[in-house]
């Protein structure tokens, strides 16, 4: 049997005025974007933000998902690399970054010098590809809420049927997913299940939450859930809205997507421009 790939997360950093964010490794004298191994038990979503603040200084918030990258390590064994096109969070000062044996040079630079100066011709590709992606978009994620006790063995009103202690450690490991597309408004079912799935960010991060029955299973309102949708599409910010799988179709007909099979605590982030969807990804806690 073949050892599995090493794994490995990163994003290509853009800001106004086209530019890129690449890091020189003088290990190997290359220069690349910034990436890293995942930790063990870590998500690539969570990789990816960690590693371009450890290795630039600044933090990021997800856009878009990138073609995987797939090559060959000088040992033998394969390397596999997602990446996100990312926006900063904050300062994209990076002439405070202090040098050091793993990377010592960090550098906002032009997309045509970016193509000339990267070493490997598959970063060459992701850029390109990149490049078609750069433009700001605001994230709208659509997530189903954790594993909940069985309905069968449930003799209360359903609405207040609460989550498991696999649902509640499944809602703790949310927090980095949504923290990394930078979530600032929490939308949800008013069903205490979607509460509990949710609660743990807005404890973690403080920002708002608003519950509604009309994104609950009982009261699902498809001109309820239009209204909803409309206004997050308008809306200057990114926004997570947590209900139930029977009304997961109503709210991805009211996005214009194509219907996604959603595993309990699973999102599906929509990123738009303008009112319209740019890109959508899966991603699993």
């Amino acid at each position: 049997m073949e050892p599995r790939d090493v794994r490995a997360a990163g994003a290509v950093v853009t800001r106004k005025g086209n530019e890129v964010l690449l890091v020189h490794r003088p290990k190997y004298d290359d220069w690349s974007f910034p990436k890293g191994k995942l930790d063990p038990g870590e998500h690539a979503v969570t990789a990816a933000v960690r590693e371009v603040a450890e290795e630039t200084g600044v933090d990021v918030r997800l856009g878009p998902a990138l073609s995987r990258q797939r090559y060959r390590l000088s040992n033998g064994r394969w390397k596999s690399v997602d990446y996100w096109v990312a926006r900063v969070v904050g300062s994209d000062d990076v002439t405070r970054y202090a040098p050091n044996d793993e990377i010592d040079g960090v550098e906002w630079v032009g997309w045509e010098a970016a193509m000339r100066r990267l070493t490997y011709p598959y970063d060459r590709e992701t850029l390109a590809e990149a490049r078609r992606l750069r433009r700001k978009t605001r994230a709208l994620v659509v997530l189903r809420h954790g594993k909940a006790r069985s309905r069968g063995g449930w003799r209360k009103d359903d609405r207040a049927r609460p989550l498991l202690a696999a649902g509640e450690a499944q809602a703790q490991r949310l927090v980095p997913l949504l923290a990394a597309f930078d979530v600032t408004a929490v939308h949800t079912s008013s069903s205490t299940r979607c509460v509990q799935t949710v609660t743990p960010y807005v404890d973690t991060t403080g920002w708002p939450m608003k519950a509604y029955d009309e994104l609950s299973e009982e009261d699902a309102s498809v001109d309820g859930v239009v209204e909803l949708v409309d206004g997050l599409l308008d809306a200057r910010e990114n926004a997570v809205v947590c209900t139930h799988r029977p009304v997961l179709p109503t709210v991805l007909d009211a996005l214009r997507v194509p219907d996604a099979t959603l595993e309990p605590a699973s999102m599906l982030v929509v990123h738009h421009r303008k009112g319209r969807v740019v890109a959508t990804e899966v991603v699993q806690p």
